[in-house]
């Protein structure tokens, strides 16, 4: 059985990726966005899909960046996926990988959708708003943006961690967002426990062998050259 990792072990084990290994961190991102977009394709063909309009949430922090790569990949698969990117960093990375979608012509919304803008205009929704850093409470400027996912109804799709989740506890008692898709990455997180969505993939195929016995992850095998797995 894989191993479900606290905020810590999570912590320690992306400090010992970058500091022991000589990862990057737009070197893993990309892969961890990649290994999103192409879940996503896995369980929602185009061919299943009311359009290919796809809405990607992302927030400040890696997580958004990791939507950022997601979003791009998402676009040469033939989807139709748009950013709603609310607070932007200054950093170069973020900046670039903006600037690769806006290439790639992946319209940026200006306004938070509503639910019922959510429901009218898009078939998907991708939640790359907060990773496994994220310690309860949500930030006010956020709240309304989740709200409005939470009562879209639209099939959610959350990367690593379910936007306002407590990373071990799960969701919070006034109720969170309920993903019908949890890409978990590099190893899934304890929330990850209490997940009740159809669709449970693991991402990130990058875990040196030496820290995956370190940690005791306990990781499965990715088929042939896949770049992620379901659990």
């Amino acid at each position: 059985m894989v191993k479900f990792l606290g905020q810590n072990e999570a912590i320690n084990i992306d400090q010992e990726l970058f500091n022991e290994y000589k990862f990057s961190v737009d070197q893993l991102m990309e892969l961890a966005g990649l290994s999103c977009a192409v879940a996503i394709a896995k369980c929602y063909p185009i061919s299943d899909l009311r359009d290919s309009n796809i809405l990607v949430f992302c927030g400040p922090g890696n997580n958004g960046g990791d939507g950022l790569v997601c979003a791009r990949h998402l676009k040469l698969f033939g989807y139709c996926p748009s950013v709603y990117y609310p607070k932007r960093t200054e950093k170069p990375l973020y900046q670039n990988l903006t600037t690769q979608c806006q290439a790639m012509a992946v319209p940026f919304l200006e306004d938070a959708p509503t639910a019922e803008a959510l429901n009218k205009n898009y078939s998907l929704l991708v939640d790359a708003l907060f990773g496994f850093s994220f310690r309860p409470p949500m930030r006010e400027e956020f709240v309304s943006v989740v709200d409005a996912i939470k009562k879209s109804g639209v099939p959610l799709c959350s990367v690593d961690i379910p936007s306002g989740w407590d990373v071990e506890d799960g969701a919070p008692e006034s109720g969170g967002l309920e993903p019908d898709l949890l890409i978990s990455l590099t190893a899934p997180k304890k929330c990850a426990e209490k997940f009740r969505g159809r669709f449970h993939y693991l991402g990130g195929r990058f875990v040196p062998p030496a820290l995956e016995k370190k940690y005791d992850l306990k990781l499965p095998k990715y088929p042939g050259t896949e770049v992620c797995v379901k659990l």
